[in-house]
């Protein structure tokens, strides 16, 4: 891509906006212009794709100008001039960003009705209808969970960054068992450290946990004993006497069975998530995922067997060589069991990935629409609401990723890291700590990425904790 500005700097508003709107390698020439006259402030752009070149416009009165609304008309008037490109209007119009439920969720707590921010979202970035609803009735889910919260309230996440395998559609910094072994032991020695130093600021500061995530890679790579440490490192360490909220990902069924599931249960856990993102077993050949869909059926009624009645299952829209009528299957044979949660996302080609090089058999842009559009109105149909979404860059179809729940057994954790309404403590590598100012603004404290890194540098892990909660 290669964007030209004129008149501004306010590149990243406009780049977003192209990245989201163009997915695939965009090849043209994209120009945003700003002139400020005395009475108005004009935005135009220019794109030039495939020897067509198409324009348009937008203005402000100079005398409104702000930093949002200035970036504001510089998006509309490059995506004025998009659609005329495009196949099809894309159903999150000019909203750029990977939490687009962060306008309307801050238009409910102002006191703003659904009605006025779906009328928001039409009038100013040009949402479709049906994204208007699924963004205003996560917002509504967001709010209803902000007021379980009281300033004391935190909540913590702690990363297990290993898998037993690496599937070709992830991104995120994970080791494979297979080849590091050996990395287990130590980095569970100095979680355990992190876990009881930060338990005792927590003591100290009066902080309370109202919601635990235990994620990954893939938490269940630890042996049953090896979870055992852990659970008790977390139980001894930390009041969870306040914890609404106490989940597991055990997303890959052959990391699970009914002793370490009981196990889990039994320390006090609450909630488990099972992970097939596909229930198709040529699709999970494909992906790289050895177990089979039969795996994921035994995962989950141990996991009931083992006590455990808020379930959370994962599929995903627009892996290789699925199809609109497989992901239907897919979609069926998991809610005939009826899981609390149902997320389905749609695949994000990233760097670090195998299929961002490779992009063998994906399905068609208007396949992964025929599945995003199957799961939200079946899962509509069978009861299922909409509580929390996100969007990531390289999504296939620009689409979107969604929590669903039934009975209102909404994933708080999932809300308040995403929607970010308090502070989240990230412990283990890879985490990304998020402190909440009273000013409103936010604080982001990174751990290291590596497993290597974050064991050879726990002491200044250590070290930002006690920075990090001086602000708290």
């Amino acid at each position: 891509m290669n964007l030209t500005l004129a008149g501004h700097d306010d590149r990243y508003a406009v780049e977003q906006l192209l990245l989201a709107l163009f997915p695939d390698t965009f090849a043209g020439e994209a120009v945003s212009a700003l002139h400020r006259g005395n009475t108005w402030l004009t935005a135009t752009a220019k794109i030039t794709l495939d020897d067509k070149t198409v324009t348009a416009a937008r203005r402000l009165r100079a005398s409104e100008e702000t930093v949002r609304l200035r970036r504001r008309i510089l998006q509309q008037s490059m995506y004025a001039a998009a659609v005329q490109l495009l196949p099809a209007t894309p159903p999150w119009g000019a909203l750029a960003g990977v939490r687009p439920t962060k306008l309307t969720t801050k238009h409910l707590l102002e006191g703003g009705t659904p009605a006025t921010a779906a009328k928001m979202l039409k009038d100013v970035y040009y949402v479709s209808p049906d994204r208007q609803k699924l963004a205003v009735d996560c917002s509504v889910s967001t709010v209803a969970a902000a007021r379980l919260l009281e300033p004391r309230d935190v909540s913590v996440y702690v990363g297990i960054p290993f898998c037993p395998t690496r599937c070709s559609y992830c991104s995120f910094v994970s080791r494979t068992i297979g080849k590091k072994t050996e990395l287990l032991e130590p980095y569970l020695e100095a979680l355990i450290r992190e876990i009881e130093y930060t338990g005792a600021l927590l003591a100290r500061s009066g902080k309370t946990c109202r919601t635990l995530y235990i994620g990954g890679g893939t938490p269940t790579t630890l042996t049953a004993p090896q979870m055992a440490r852990l659970l008790d490192a977390i139980r001894h360490n930390m009041d969870l006497s306040r914890c609404l909220e106490f989940t597991v990902e055990g997303g890959r069924p052959d990391t699970l069975n009914l002793e370490k599931l009981r196990l889990i249960r039994r320390q006090g856990a609450n909630r488990m998530s099972i992970n097939p993102q596909t229930m198709e077993d040529t699709v999970l050949r494909a992906c790289g995922r050895p177990h089979t869909a039969a795996d994921v059926l035994r995962s989950y009624r141990e996991a009931e067997e083992a006590g455990f009645t808020a379930i959370n299952m994962d599929l995903i829209a627009g892996l290789p060589t699925d199809t609109p009528s497989g992901f239907r299957r897919s979609l069926d044979k998991i809610a005939v069991l009826s899981p609390a949660n149902i997320t389905v996302h749609t695949l994000a080609l990233k760097k670090g990935a195998d299929l961002f090089e490779k992009r063998d058999n994906l399905p068609s842009r208007e396949d992964v629409t025929q599945m995003v559009a199957y799961a939200g109105e079946t899962l509509r149909a069978l009861g299922y609401q909409p509580y929390y979404l996100y969007r990531q860059k390289y999504m296939s179809g620009s689409f979107e990723n969604v929590g669903w729940s039934r009975d209102g057994l909404d994933c708080l954790y999932n809300i308040y890291m995403m929607e970010e309404t308090h502070t989240i403590l990230s412990l283990g590598g890879g985490g990304m700590t998020k402190v909440n100012l009273p000013d409103g603004s936010l604080r982001r404290f990174p751990n290291p990425k590596f497993p290597e890194q974050y064991i050879q540098m726990l002491d200044t892990v250590l070290q930002q904790k006690d920075a990090l909660f001086s602000l708290l």
